[in-house]
This record gives C-alpha cells, structure tokens and sequence, in this order.
C-alpha cells in the first residue's frame, strides 16, 4: 500500500471502533470507497508483488480479471429531460460508464420514495455520482454522507448531460439550493 505501519495502525483502530458503534450502538455501517481500478500489471505505478501473484491466479484459473472501474451516474429524469426538483422526481435514469464511455443505460421508478429516502435508494442502486436540477440542503446532506458526488442546477437533456460531465464540460452549480 506503500504507506507506512503506523498509518495502517491507525486506519485498523478506526475500522475497529466504528464496528464496535454499529454493533453496541445499533448504528448504521456504511462502507464507501468509489471508483477502483484492478492492477493488472500495466499501470505506471504497480507494486511488483500483487502484479505477480494476479497474473499467477489468473494462469491457473483460466479467467481473466476486468480490470476497469465502472462509474454509476443517476439522473433525476423525465421524458429525456433532467427533471428540476430532486425531491419530487418519480424516475432516475441511471448511467454505467468505463473510461469515460456509457456501456448501460436503464430507466428506474422510484416507487413513491421522496427527498430524504432518495439518497438510500440512489446508495441501494450503486450510483456515485448524482445530475439534476434543484436540490435541496437535507438532501445535499444526505447525499454527501452517501459519498455520493452531486452535480446540481443543470437542465437539459439527460444523455447529453452525461456525455458532458464524462469529458469534463458539464456546466453546474455547485450552490444549487431550492
């Protein structure tokens, strides 16, 4: 992990006293860590040892490791538009995207569930990053302690919405309130 022992220390005590809250306190677990990526022995930055023991793995059972992170985007959505009011929206369309490319695309209800059960149902579905229009600041909190990224105050159409903010051209608010 190239870091040193007593940072590994400290991150195992962490983990340690957060399990024991959820456990004696009954609180929530939430685990989070976004975007990975599988060394495969072929990035810049590979450690040598891990690389070595994939590969080994990999030979013996015959199958090959994907290696590429996937990106869940969710788009408040109504009939190809970015719907404007994140707490009323009935639909999300809800994106997959490798190396800045869209591989899957579907549309969900959101089956009644509004403003603050939003949040639990985008973390249910695996996205990471949120586009929509106006959102308000309950909602942008429990999105941040989601660990869900939010691109608010844009209008528009949904695909292309997507297609901006995977090239690094979205235009956004990042003070949206409503």
């Amino acid at each position: 992990m190239d870091i040193s022992r007593s940072t590994v220390q400290e991150i195992y005590e962490s983990a340690r006293r957060k399990i024991a809250a959820c456990l004696v306190h009954g609180k929530p677990l939430h685990i989070t860590g976004g975007n990975y990526r599988i060394c495969g022995g072929q990035e810049a930055a590979h450690c040598g040892r891990c690389c070595r023991t994939q590969r080994a793995n990999t030979e013996k059972s015959g199958k090959n490791c994907k290696g590429d992170s996937i990106m869940k985007i969710a788009v408040t959505y109504e009939n190809g538009q970015i719907f404007q009011h994140f707490g009323h929206t009935e639909q999300f369309k809800l994106y997959e995207a490798v190396d800045g490319k869209i591989t899957h695309a579907k549309v969900v209800d959101t089956n009644g569930s509004g403003h603050g059960a939003l949040a639990g149902f985008l973390m249910q579905h695996g996205v990471d990053t949120l586009i929509c229009g106006g959102i308000g600041g309950g909602a942008q909190a429990a999105l941040a302690e989601a660990g869900i990224k939010l691109y608010g105050g844009v209008s528009g159409d949904a695909d292309a919405a997507v297609s901006a903010l995977l090239s690094g051209n979205l235009g956004y608010d990042p003070n949206v309130h409503c």
